[in-house]
């Protein structure tokens, strides 16, 4: 598979001004902005037979990771070898050149997407719209395995790695995160952006053109709330945890407690588990 990455970049931070106010006083002053900007995802067959699959608000930087993850996350591709192109669309007369990325198939014909029943349109806010049921993901996933166990103690630990090295989000507050670490707590790749799906389609497109998967000893925290498009994206991956620092929604909790994912949230300090405790080892309790 070849990945070609031209010299043109988007820059993932806007800077702008703004009118500061502080007890009754205004003040003129610089900031940066996390930049916003779409990306179409077009698929093309290896006979040229072209099709736009999505199109989704994201921060530019790690396109292909993005692109080739929506499409693992979303089973129009199993494995690396389906993917024979990615590239940006540098056609002169495109004006949102940088802003298209075409994905070539290894195939002649490109893939049914009917099974999937989405019209594979997202935001930046909402994800992908139309979700599949949970009917579908069971003809497609099946229940995690039990597993290793990690400690309580190294679960509360994440989220202040994940803010140490959320670079965009110290300049800017404005971006969704999600990091992937191993079992024992060691962190081994995060994605910034401005839609909480994409930050995890880039962590896991990352994961596939490295082929990591399936990530089956492995923890993902996304640094919102926990909701049913990103306990399938983690259920897509094989990872058997997926933590959030807010809250869960109550189809993700479904989803959770049937296909055996660990689902933890609130991990702030403390946390909840809504399901998969088996996977969490308590720590002792401190001698007095």
């Amino acid at each position: 598979m070849s990945i070609s990455t031209p010299n043109h970049r988007h820059k993932a931070r806007t800077p702008t001004r703004l009118l500061r106010v502080e007890r009754g006083r205004a003040f003129s002053r610089s900031d940066q902005l996390a930049t916003e900007e779409p990306l179409e995802i077009r698929l093309q067959s290896g006979l040229g037979e072209s099709r736009t699959l999505a199109v989704t608000m994201r921060t530019p930087g790690h396109d292909f990771e993005l692109a080739a993850g929506f499409l693992f996350a979303e089973g129009v591709v199993a494995s690396r070898s389906e993917i024979r192109r990615i590239a940006y669309c540098t056609d002169p007369g495109e004006p949102q050149q940088y802003n298209i990325v075409n994905i070539e198939l290894a195939s002649d014909t490109l893939p049914s997407l009917a099974p999937l029943e989405r019209h594979f349109y997202t935001t930046s806010a909402c994800g992908v719209c139309g979700k599949a049921g949970l009917e579908n993901l069971r003809l497609r996933y099946e229940p995690l395995e039990p597993g290793f166990k990690v400690s309580s103690q190294m679960l509360v630990e994440l989220p202040g790695l994940l803010s140490q090295h959320q670079a965009l989000f110290q300049r800017t507050g404005g971006l969704h995160a999600a990091a992937l670490f191993d079992q024992f707590g060691k962190l081994l790749a995060l994605r910034e952006d401005v839609g909480r799906h994409n930050a995890l389609d880039k962590l896991l497109g990352w994961a596939f053109l490295e082929n990591r998967l399936p990530l089956c000893e492995h923890i993902v925290l996304v640094s919102g709330r926990a909701s049913y498009e990103l306990a399938q994206k983690t259920l897509a991956a094989g990872i058997p945890i997926l933590a959030a620092i807010s809250a869960p929604s109550s189809l993700a909790v479904e989803l959770a407690s049937q296909f055996n994912l660990t689902l933890v949230g609130f991990l702030r300090g403390a946390f909840n588990v809504y399901c998969g405790a088996e996977r969490i080892a308590l720590d002792p309790p401190a001698q007095t």
